[in-house]
C-alpha cells in the first residue's frame, strides 16, 4: 500500500507548498490519529510547519506565523468554532495572518453557506478537499475511519460513505491498475459498484495502462451478517481491541504492569499515565502473535524469550574482537525484542487475567450456546441475571442481539419480555436506542415461524466442535468454534464459487452481483506457476480484527491461492458498533 500512501503524501505537500511561508495547523481532533498514519510530524515540518492546535472554541493560541490552516471534516458544529477562531484572531492581533481551509474527505457546500452566514468565508484565501478516502492502516489493511457509515447507511439512507467508497476504489484503480472482476451481496454493495462503474465511464472510460494487482473485488454489506461483531473476538489483537480498545494502530494501556522491576517499598513511584503503544506488522513479535487464538499466544511469548534470553548469553562465547564487534552491532535489534517481549507478556497478563474471569467465561459460554443454534428460542437466565445486576448495557444489548440474529428474530413475548427488563431497569430513555437496534436487523421479531440460521450454519459449516486452536486448520479458530459468516462467503467465492450455494444466499439479504470490467489486451495478467491470485474485499458498514485474521489465515495457507487484502468503512468491534447505533446521549456507559 506504499504507492497509496505516496500519493497522498505529494497531495499534502502540493497544498503546504500552496500556503508560503511559515504555517500553523489547526486539527479537528478526530483527523490526527488517521493523518498520523500517513505523514509524521517530520514532514509537515519540512514544509515550513511550526505549530500545531486542536480545534476548539475560544482564542487560538499565540503563534507567530503567517498561514493558519484548519483541517476539518465537513461539519457545521466545526463550522462554528472555526468563525470564533477567525472573528477573534481578526480583532486582535497583528500582522494579519493567511487564513485556509482543507475539508476532509471533501468540500462540503453547507459548510461554506455556514461560514459564509458567519461572515468568515471571505477570509480564507485557499479552500480546498483532500480526498483521504482509504487511509492505509498495515500492509494488507485500509479503512476510510468514518465512524457513523453503518448508521448512516442503514438508519439513516445516506449514502455519503457509499460515494466515499467509490471514490476511494476509483483512486486505487487509477494506481493498482482496473480490477477485472467485481462481486458483491447486499443493497449497499450494489450501490458502490453502480457508483464505481458510472465513475469509471464518466473518466471517458480511458483505460489505465497499468497491469491489475487485484484479480477479484469483493464488495460486502455488513448487514448480510449481522452475527459476526456481536461475537467476543478471541484472537489476540481481537482481545486488546475488546478490551482497550485500538484506535488507529494505538492502544492505551493501564499502566501498572509496565512500570519498570525495580520498585521502591509500596510502589510509590507507579506510573500513572497510560502506556500507549503502537500496533502494526513493523513490530516483528506483534506480527507474529497478533493473529494468533490467545489460547496459543503465552506458548510463543514462552519460546521468544528463552531465544533473547540465549542470543545475550551469546555475550560470553565471544571471544575475538570480530566476534565482539558483531555481538555489539547485534545490540540494539536484540534490546528492541527483548523490549517488545516485555510489553506483550505485560498485555498478555492484563488480557488474561480478563479471560479467566468467571463472568467472561459464562458469558462465552453464552454466546457459543447460541452460535452452535442452543437454547436461542426461550429468554435466557444469564441474559436476565445481567439486567437484574445492571451489567453495562452496551454488553446486554449484545448478547440479546446475538441471540436475535442466530434465531432470525425473537418470539414475540421473549423481545417484549427483554424490551421491558432493559427499560425498567436502564431507563425509558432508551426506548430510541432500542428502536434502532431494530431498524438495522439486529433485534427483531421472528416474522415466520421459520428459523434460517440453522441452514445457513449447516451449509456455511459456521460451528465447527472440534477446533484446534493452538495449529488451526480453519477460520474458526478466530472465534473458538465459530467461522465468520463474511469470512466464509469469501472463502467460498474462491472455491468451488457461490453458484454452490445459491440457495443460502436468497437467504441472506440484499441482491447478489458479479459484474465484469473489460481491460485493453495485453494487460491481463498472466501468472507464474504458484503465483497467487490477489483479492480485494470490502467490509461496507465495518470489519473486527478476528474478520481480518481469518483472512490473513485464509493468505497463508499454502494450497490456498490467494492473498486477500482488506478494506473497510470503520475498524470496528462489538462494543463500538453497538455505541454507534444509540443516541448520543445514551452512548454513556450505564
Amino acid at each position: 500500500m506504499n504507492v497509496l500512501r505516496e500519493a497522498m503524501r505529494i497531495e499534502l505537500r502540493e497544498f503546504l507548498d500552496k500556503c508560503a511561508g511559515s504555517k500553523a495547523i489547526v486539527w479537528d481532533e478526530y483527523l490526527t490519529g488517521p493523518f498520523g498514519l500517513i505523514a509524521q510530524y517530520s514532514l509537515l515540518k519540512e514544509h515550513e510547519v511550526e505549530k500545531m492546535f486542536t480545534l476548539k472554541s475560544g482564542p487560538l493560541p499565540t503563534s507567530d506565523v503567517k498561514n493558519i490552516i484548519f483541517f476539518v471534516r465537513p461539519r457545521l458544529e466545526l463550522m462554528d468554532i472555526i468563525a470564533e477562531n477567525i472573528r477573534r484572531e481578526e480583532k486582535g492581533r497583528f500582522p494579519q495572518r493567511d487564513f485556509h481551509i482543507l475539508f476532509v474527505p471533501r468540500r462540503s457546500l453547507l459548510c461554506e453557506q455556514r461560514l459564509k452566514d458567519l461572515g468568515v468565508l471571505g477570509s480564507f484565501i485557499y479552500r480546498e478537499e483532500y480526498r483521504l478516502n482509504l487511509i492505509p492502516f498495515d500492509g494488507d489493511l485500509l479503512s476510510m475511519e468514518s465512524e457513523n457509515a453503518f448508521k448512516e447507511c442503514c438508519l439513516e439512507n445516506d449514502q455519503t460513505t457509499l460515494y466515499h467508497a467509490a471514490k476511494g476504489l476509483t483512486t486505487l484503480q487509477a494506481l493498482y491498475g482496473t480490477i477485472p472482476q467485481i462481486c458483491g451481496k447486499g443493497e449497499s454493495a450494489r450501490h458502490v459498484a453502480n457508483m464505481m462503474i458510472r465513475m469509471k465511464r464518466e473518466l471517458g472510460g480511458s483505460h489505465n495502462q497499468i497491469t491489475p494487482v487485484f484479480d477479484t473485488l469483493l464488495l460486502l454489506d455488513r448487514n448480510v451478517d449481522l452475527l459476526t461483531p456481536l461475537a467476543t473476538q478471541l484472537t489476540y489483537e481481537g482481545l486488546i481491541d475488546e478490551v482497550y480498545g485500538i484506535l488507529n494502530s494505538n492502544v492505551k494501556l493501564p499502566p501498572e504492569k509496565f512500570a519498570p522491576k525495580k520498585q521502591g517499598e509500596g510502589g510509590k513511584d507507579l506510573p500513572t499515565e497510560p502506556k500507549k503503544l503502537l500496533l502494526n506488522s513493523a513490530e516483528e513479535l506483534y506480527a507474529e502473535i497478533r493473529d494468533k487464538n490467545f489460547n496459543a499466544v503465552g506458548s510463543v511469548l514462552s519460546k521468544k524469550a528463552k531465544i533473547i534470553s540465549a542470543a545475550f548469553e551469546g555475550r560470553h562465547n565471544a571471544k575475538t574482537v570480530g566476534e565482539i564487534k558483531q555481538f555489539v552491532s547485534q545490540l540494539p535489534h536484540m534490546q528492541a525484542e527483548r523490549a517488545s517481549l516485555a510489553n506483550h507478556t505485560s498485555i498478555a497478563e492484563l488480557i488474561k487475567d480478563i479471560t479467566t474471569s468467571e463472568d467472561f467465561f459464562d458469558k462465552l459460554t453464552v454466546e457459543q450456546e447460541f452460535m452452535s443454534g442452543f437454547d436461542t428460542d426461550k429468554v435466557n437466565p444469564h441474559i436476565e441475571d445481567r439486567i437484574a445486576k445492571r451489567d453495562p448495557l452496551i454488553e446486554v444489548l449484545r448478547l440479546i442481539c446475538l441471540q436475535s440474529v442466530c434465531n432470525t428474530g425473537l418470539k414475540q413475548k421473549v423481545l417484549d419480555f427483554y424490551k421491558k427488563e432493559i427499560l425498567q431497569t436502564y431507563g425509558y430513555q432508551h426506548i430510541l436506542t432500542l428502536h434502532n437496534l431494530e431498524k438495522a436487523g439486529l433485534l427483531k421479531c421472528q416474522s415466520s415461524s421459520r428459523n434460517n440460521y440453522p441452514a445457513i450454519r449447516k451449509t456455511l459449516r459456521l460451528w465447527m466442535d472440534d477446533v484446534n486452536e493452538q495449529n488451526p486448520n480453519d477460520i474458526s479458530y478466530v472465534y473458538s468454534g465459530y467461522a465468520p459468516l463474511s469470512v466464509r462467503l469469501a472463502q467460498i467465492l474462491v472455491r468451488p464459487g457461490w453458484r454452490s450455494i445459491e440457495e443460502v444466499l436468497k437467504l441472506l439479504p440484499g441482491p447478489q452481483f458479479e459484474e465484469r470490467q473489460s481491460l485493453p489486451p495485453g494487460l491481463m495478467k498472466k501468472r507464474q506457476q504458484g503465483e497467487n491470485k490477489v483479492m480485494l474485499i470490502f467490509f461496507l458498514g465495518g470489519v473486527t480484527f478476528a474478520e481480518i485474521a481469518a483472512l490473513r489465515f485464509l493468505s497463508q495457507l499454502e494450497d490456498g491461492g490467494t492473498e486477500y487484502i482488506i478494506a473497510t468503512t470503520k475498524l470496528i468491534n462489538g462494543t463500538t458498533w453497538i455505541k454507534s447505533l444509540m443516541e448520543k446521549h445514551e452512548a454513556e456507559p450505564c
